[in-house]
């Protein structure tokens, strides 16, 4: 299995979720289906159905959970900012455009573009990854291929 790249933060946080699925959420669907189950024919039983779809992506959701904490790395803190790597933010300019973006290159159980957390995995981040200040960049995208600019590199 692949190995999934996160950081301390996220893996708390998955734990937390797969601990409160395990035992609440767990608790709660056996409850309905028990309860689900008083109410008679199972066959036309639509409170028995929807107890169980339920039970079936909450067991879907912690064997999720499950495997990328099985197969995680543990992203550290970028000690060495020579170089593009996951979890360093990266400020870049595209060909053309005079306006710098910044980006942080994370795992990609950590995207969130809102906040310009691309996955290393990424177009954009795949064509980072080994870059130093000064180096220009690459990207294949849909659109044809895009020029940039690595202009600083930061924990």
């Amino acid at each position: 299995m692949k190995t999934t790249k996160l950081s301390e933060q996220k893996k708390a946080e998955l734990e937390k979720e797969l601990e409160r699925l395990k035992t609440t959420e767990l608790t709660d669907v056996v409850e309905a289906i028990k309860a689900a189950r008083a109410f008679g024919d199972l066959s036309e039983n639509s409170e028995y159905d929807e107890a169980k779809e339920r039970q079936g992506k909450l067991y879907s959701r912690i064997a999720e959970i499950e495997a990328i904490l099985a197969n995680c790395e543990i992203i550290t803190e970028a000690e060495n900012t020579d170089v593009v790597r996951v979890g360093c933010t990266v400020v870049i300019c595209f060909a053309g455009e005079s306006d710098p973006e910044e980006y942080t290159l994370v795992g990609t159980h950590e995207v969130d573009i809102t906040r310009n957390r691309i996955s290393e995995e990424s177009l954009v981040g795949k064509s980072m990854i080994g870059l130093k200040v000064g180096d220009t960049g690459f990207v294949n995208a849909p659109v044809g291929k895009l020029e940039y600019k690595v202009l600083e590199i930061r924990k």
